[in-house]
């Protein structure tokens, strides 16, 4: 009987364990097919858009990566894993992951012993988070400590696995890890802390910037050298732990002297900074939010030329002392498209972000004089041989109650001057008969039509520039002078894309506005070539400018000014104290080479062009000291430019030989188009030629 017993509970015992493997192996089998679901499923499975975000992006107006919108960061550069220094790569393993190159992308035991702490302290204090884990929760996660969030990111880290080798991984995350600054990726923090590439590191370098990222404030040598050498030494002891250097060798690496680049070497991180500024309230204007523009990854297409840009900051850094207060502005406009090539607020976008070059409290002197002359000779009032004469002058207006005396700059008078010799030499009395003869309120409607938006008062003086105007609307009027006077609004946004590179916005064709008759810009724009003459108030620096160029010098107490252009450039210089304080003779004489310098630099690789000549423009020699027809007996004779009709038709009797009623001009008025052009060809190449 007991035997039978025996054997039955022998059978059941077999029979339970039976039972229970066959449930293990049911459930085994349940959990590999789960688990091979599982890991089909995301390898099937596309990778989630990338929450990492993404700073917008200026591009110059060829489509070259440019600056960072978000201020303070500098442009990230992506490179592969064979730049990057292998001391670089060993020691963010060393610190970050070392068994990297042995996992599938979640380190088991890392996790079991970071579980048992958690549970131990019933939260989520440790982390056991592998570096392909961190690039999984920086591209798609964000960092709460949940254990749904470590759940997430432990699949997307089997996903980034599956989906790429262990360089590529390992590319992506030095790629977009931030290191302090405003700087992402290993190959920007390389040039911001050390001037060179991420391929040039030393060993020291190496392990100072892999233990950035742990702590990006906390650790940057920038601000505390000294948590940053001792974070180094933990580097570089990992290093030695894992094999990667012998302790020696890591001796010698930490007493190393680091070569870091200074402030002043770093200022080149900061491209275009008041230009950037300025597209930014150009994208607020477009109806874009905040968040889009400083981490929506946007792609910005502006008009921004980088040569250009570099010429301005060139000449405003050598021409403007870096020391004291003195502040510097230039923009620089394209006349046929209404592009801003260039853009310079100030000498020190660090110490101050004001951008001078909208500032609207600066009076612009004489540079406001050409309005004037356009006013009168679009009315036919005025032509290049009207003449008046320079002495001290008292003006009646406001029906004679009122006076207005001006003077010229150093008590110097010219007596009986024509029109060009007014503008060359910035005469004040000329300037001011000229408005009193046409009148204060047609000359405030031109400026208007030009694109100057200031209160201005109908008085004698605003002849002289005595209204604030901005840097940027008088680049924007003389724009309009060199093309053939039609306007193209100025604009620094040709197209914004998102991160797909869907379109988000494009900027219309603009059409030119006509404003004034071609003929008329070009008469006074041939005028104001003589300011870069003998005798011109830019002549000083005739010498540097190897190219037709027309402009106008404007100085008053506080201010230097000279805006001047090309058939490509239109482009203001002012030069000032931001409170107004009163200029030296050495400050005023400043401006006028920043504009030769940067001109010819920004159009160095641009042959020099003749301002284009309209039909209705007519040349005839003129006696320079009557204004009449020369004859043959007048020796003071030029060739002078006059809009058709317009042109003297009496002839010079001062001198013998000049007023002979048989001769005739060789028909200078009208000539033909092509010999016109013939004599204005080589008229203007004797000015710029003999420079």
């Amino acid at each position: 009987m007991s035997d039978i017993l025996k054997r039955a509970s022998t059978k059941t015992k077999k029979k339970r364990w039976r039972t229970v493997f066959y449930i293990w192996g049911v459930l085994a089998a349940l959990s590999i097919g789960a688990a091979a679901s599982t890991l089909g499923y995301l390898y099937l499975t596309e990778l989630p858009e990338s929450q990492l975000q993404q700073s917008s992006e200026l591009l110059d107006r060829t489509g070259k990566p440019l600056a960072l919108l978000a201020s303070g960061q500098t442009l990230q550069q992506s490179v592969s894993i064979r730049d990057i220094a292998p001391s670089l790569v060993q020691a963010t393993l060393a610190t970050e992951d070392r068994k990297f190159y042995n996992h599938f992308g979640i380190d088991i035991y890392g996790v079991a012993r970071a579980a048992v702490v958690n549970l131990e302290h019933l939260s989520t204090k440790q982390g056991a988070s592998t570096l392909t884990q961190q690039l999984a929760r920086n591209m798609y996660l964000t960092h709460e400590r949940t254990w749904k969030r470590k759940a997430k990111e432990a699949l997307f880290a089997l996903q980034l696995e599956m989906k790429y080798s262990k360089d590529d991984i390992l590319a992506m995350y030095l790629n977009q890890i931030y290191y302090g600054h405003g700087t992402y990726g290993i190959e920007s923090a390389a040039r911001m802390y050390f001037g060179k590439s991420a391929k040039e590191l030393t060993l020291a370098e190496s392990a100072m910037l892999a233990g950035i990222p742990r702590g990006p404030s906390y650790y940057s040598p920038w601000i505390n050298m000294k948590n940053a050498k001792d974070r180094q030494k933990v580097v570089l002891q990992n290093m030695v732990e894992t094999g990667a250097l012998a302790q020696h060798e890591a001796d010698v690496a930490y007493n190393a002297t680091l070569q870091f680049r200074t402030k002043e070497e770093r200022s080149d991180t900061l491209v275009a900074p008041y230009f950037r500024d300025y597209v930014r309230k150009e994208l607020y204007a477009l109806g874009l939010t905040e968040d889009e523009i400083e981490s929506g990854g946007l792609r910005i297409y502006t008009t921004l030329d980088a040569r250009a840009q570099a010429a301005a900051e060139s000449a405003v850094a050598k021409n403007i002392p870096s020391a004291g207060d003195l502040q510097a502005a230039l923009v620089s406009i394209d006349p046929r498209s209404g592009d801003i090539k260039a853009m310079v607020g100030g000498k020190n976008y660090r110490e101050n972000q004001y951008n001078r070059v909208f500032a609207n409290t600066r009076q612009p002197g004489s540079a406001f004089k050409p309005i004037v002359y356009l006013t009168a000779l679009e009315q036919k009032q005025l032509t290049a041989a009207s003449r008046f004469t320079s002495q001290p002058t008292s003006f009646s207006y406001d029906e004679g109650r009122k006076t207005y005396s001006p003077s010229n700059f150093g008590g110097k008078y010219y007596g009986d001057i024509d029109l060009r010799q007014a503008i060359a030499a910035s005469d004040n009395i000329f300037a001011v008969n000229t408005i009193m003869q046409i009148g204060p309120d047609k000359v405030i409607e031109m400026a208007k039509r030009l694109g100057i938006h200031a209160e201005m008062k109908p008085v004698p003086s605003l002849a002289l520039g005595t209204y604030p105007v901005s840097p940027y609307e008088m680049a924007s009027v003389y724009a309009v002078l060199s093309n053939e006077g039609n306007k193209m609004m100025p604009r620094a946004v040709l197209a914004v894309t998102d991160r797909e590179g869907h379109i988000i916005y494009q900027a219309a064709a603009l059409k030119p506005v006509p404003i004034v008759d071609s003929a008329t810009t070009y008469v006074l724009t041939n005028l104001m070539e003589s300011v870069f003459e003998a005798g011109g108030t830019g002549n000083r620096v005739s010498s540097l400018i190897k190219r037709p160029v027309a402009g106008k010098t404007g100085t008053t107490d506080s201010d230097s000014w000279i805006v001047g252009y090309t058939p490509e450039l239109s482009t203001a210089v002012w030069v000032g104290y931001d409170k107004g304080k009163t200029i030296t003779t050495t400050d005023a004489h400043l401006s006028a080479p920043i504009f030769a310098e940067y001109t010819e630099k920004a159009l160095e690789s641009v042959p020099p062009k003749l301002f284009t000549i309209p039909e209705n423009v007519v040349n005839v020699y003129i006696d320079s000291d009557s204004g009449k027809l020369a004859g043959e007996g007048c020796v003071n004779k030029r060739l002078e430019t006059f809009v058709r009709g317009t042109e003297p038709t009496q002839w010079c009797g001062l001198h013998p030989g000049g007023n002979t009623s048989e001769q005739k001009q060789p028909e200078e008025a009208p000539l033909p188009a092509e010999t016109k052009e013939k004599q204005s060809w080589w008229k203007h190449l004797k000015r710029w030629w003999a420079g």
